[in-house]
């Protein structure tokens, strides 16, 4: 075995294909109070059951069925990570599942204000998704090939971001 560096071959570098985003639609999600249900192996678990809301872009627009929730962990630091999962129906009548996973985190005092229910600017903190769907609906198999990311902002009973696919 020639184990010289000199001799090896390096695979070939493919041909990079820009990615760009596409706006897919804004997301205004309606949420209950938070469920605090203490501190765990991975941090401290809440859940915040989803009661409603509407979502609204060029190709996606609809409304955020009652159902779901997001069952996040806030760690050590203040950082949450989310992990959503809940319906959708569009203009159109089709059902949409999507999950969303991502973090949020920021300063402290940025973190308590938002604990608080506080408007709070969202370039103070950072808060960003992943967002995958599934479907049956002919219309949107599209959506099941699709990956899409978001920037969020939290208000006091709700959440708000906006969604573009990465093409």
């Amino acid at each position: 075995m020639n184990l010289d560096p000199a001799s090896t071959q390096r695979p070939p570098v493919l041909e990079r294909r820009p990615m760009n985003l596409e706006p897919l639609a804004s997301f205004h999600v309606e949420l209950d109070p938070i469920l605090d249900l203490g501190d765990s192996p991975w941090g401290r678990r809440r859940v915040i059951n989803i009661v409603g809301g509407s979502f609204e872009g060029p190709r996606l627009s609809g409304v955020v069925l009652p159902g779901g929730a997001d069952w996040q962990v806030v760690h050590a630091d203040g950082a949450i990570s989310v992990d959503t999962r809940y319906t959708l129906r569009t203009h159109d009548g089709a059902l949409l599942y999507i999950s969303t996973s991502g973090v949020r985190h920021g300063p402290p005092e940025v973190l308590d204000r938002l604990a608080r229910g506080e408007e709070v600017d969202p370039s103070e903190y950072y808060f960003r998704l992943f967002c995958r769907f599934e479907t049956g609906d002919e219309r949107y198999l599209w959506l099941n090939r699709t990956l899409a990311v978001a920037s969020a902002a939290r208000a006091a009973s709700a959440v708000r971001y906006d969604a573009y696919t990465l093409t």
